[in-house]
């Protein structure tokens, strides 16, 4: 399908799903707006699933090539776009997990929900303009990126995600914070295993774990020196599935560099990025599609994107 037949199926999943919370009105005073909360959030994860990383971008592509579809997009000003854009954050997180509810969940042997746990790294400048930067100044740190093997300065992004692909959680770090020390965080309510890489092994840690509710499963740490191989090697092999989700979150949804200058945009855009992905996988699951193939929701694109 085109772009355009791609837009359609969004737009109705996020306004049934958009009325299915049955939200009280958000808007105490004042006229009504003319853009619904449904056609932002619509354009938001519509935009993110294009690459386009900015409310600016998203505005503009939209207002240029889909006024059709969105009528009153011509009389709201970009900056009042924005401003709805972000703050709609919490409706976009109930709706994120709606729809985390509609994918299905594996579950292991032990009958308990199978999880998978990893993070990314996410830049905030360049590291040699990290010292004389301003921005997030006593929240920022500096971390290694495994990728590039080199310093940088910036975020994690810790992850929670079922052996299916959707993201069931997110956490945002200070760079310096390891995985094992971010796990706690991303237990879930009701519990579950949890299998991580070898950066999450360590008695301690999965005691620590254990006890929070997420029975921890990792390889060993020192795979040269590791007692059970096998063991490691399947438990490396279940991870694929995470693997890939994190490669389209810096590859597709330009999730390493998100263009923010305090933690609210921050966290509005990262979410942003979490609710498209996870919508996105749902059209897949409705198409019978491979849940994780995004290029076969849209074969070819019509138009030439002037701010991809």
């Amino acid at each position: 399908m085109t772009f355009d037949d791609y837009l359609l199926h969004p737009s109705y999943l996020v306004n049934t799903e958009y009325e299915a919370l049955h939200l009280d009105r958000l808007r105490r005073r004042g006229p009504a707006p003319a853009l619904r909360d449904s056609e932002v959030l619509t354009m938001e994860l519509a935009g993110e699933f294009l690459g386009l990383d900015t409310d600016k971008a998203i505005y503009r592509f939209f207002r240029r090539y889909h006024r059709a579809e969105f009528p009153a997009l011509a009389r709201v000003h970009r900056t009042t776009f924005a401003r709805r854009a972000v703050g709609l954050w919490r409706v976009a997180q109930l709706l994120h997990e709606r729809l985390v509810g509609l994918l299905p969940l594996r579950y292991a042997v032990s009958g308990e929900p199978h999880w998978l746990v990893d993070s990314f790294p996410l830049h905030v400048c360049r590291y040699a303009r990290a010292k004389g930067s301003k921005l997030f100044k006593g929240n920022a740190a500096y971390g290694h990126d495994h990728v590039v093997r080199n310093t940088f300065f910036g975020f994690r992004v810790h992850v929670r995600c079922s052996d299916c692909g959707p993201v069931a959680q997110v956490e945002l770090t200070p760079a310096d914070v390891s995985d094992p020390a971010a796990a706690a965080a991303l237990v879930p309510p009701g519990g579950g295993v949890g299998n991580g890489d070898r950066a999450y092994w360590g008695p301690d840690r999965q005691a620590e774990l254990a006890r929070a509710g997420l029975l921890p499963l990792a390889p060993y740490r020192n795979k040269r020196k590791d007692p059970a191989p096998q063991r490691s090697k399947l438990l490396t092999r279940f991870r694929r599935t995470i693997e890939t989700m994190i490669g389209q979150f810096a590859e597709r949804f330009r999730a390493k560099r998100t263009w923010a200058r305090d933690l609210w945009h921050l966290c509005h855009r990262l979410g942003s990025k979490v609710l498209s992905h996870t919508a996105a996988m749902v059209l897949n699951h409705h198409a019978d599609n491979p849940p994780l193939q995004f290029d076969l929701l849209i074969t070819e694109l019509t138009r030439t994107w002037r701010y991809l």
